[in-house]
């Protein structure tokens, strides 16, 4: 057994995916960082995920999702605001598969997350930037598949069909029942927003 393995702690909980390249297992770090994969749990359960996309391609790096609005830019944690950071001393960027929250800076985590595609991921630019929250066990390279245009956006995008929660560390969970339509109405604004975008490039 590798002795990156050995030095990471057990899991404790786990989802899967439903997507269109198969199912991925994700086996959650529920201890060392409570907060990220409650987020993610309790999203999970809310179906939070499901027909979002995995809006960005870094070949060989990354894949992201978890935002409903399908750039990067949406998604709005269960807390109803950005949490902290929970970082593990056990828990480095060092290997293919590990998923991590997604921000763009300190204490900034929400709803999108990433996938680490390389066998050996730069520690130095990831560590005390992304927290780990679980490991992916299967299909998680043919996310990589696709082509991508200038901005690592996919042409044509993976999605998350459904969710389930194998395995709750969190039995205390409550589903909320309006969260799929708040994620309606943001689907519904988006798709406004590219209409009104459309009408007034045609009426240059």
């Amino acid at each position: 057994m590798s002795n990156i393995y050995i030095q990471e702690p057990p899991t404790n909980g786990k989802i899967l995916l439903h997507t269109t390249v198969g199912d991925l297992d994700i086996e959650l770090w529920s201890k060392e960082a409570p907060k990220a994969c409650r987020n993610f749990v309790q999203l999970c359960l809310e179906g939070y995920y499901e027909e979002t996309s995995f809006h960005r391609l870094v070949k060989g790096f990354i894949v992201q999702g978890g935002d409903p609005l399908g750039d990067g830019t949406g998604g709005e944690s269960i807390y109803g605001h950005p949490f902290k950071d929970e970082f593990h001393s056990r828990l480095r960027f060092v290997r293919r598969g590990l998923v991590a929250m997604a921000n763009s800076g300190k204490d900034d985590n929400g709803t999108t997350y990433s996938h680490t595609i390389p066998p050996k991921t730069s520690e130095k630019l990831w560590r005390n930037c992304h927290l780990v929250t679980g490991n992916t066990l299967y299909n998680m390279l043919k996310l990589e598949d696709g082509l991508v245009d200038m901005d690592d956006k996919p042409l044509y995008p993976h999605k998350i069909i459904s969710t389930k929660v194998l395995s709750n560390p969190f039995p205390d969970i409550e589903p909320r029942v309006l969260v799929k339509e708040k994620k309606l109405c943001l689907r519904n604004l988006k798709k406004k927003f590219r209409m009104y975008i459309t009408l007034f490039i045609s009426a240059l």
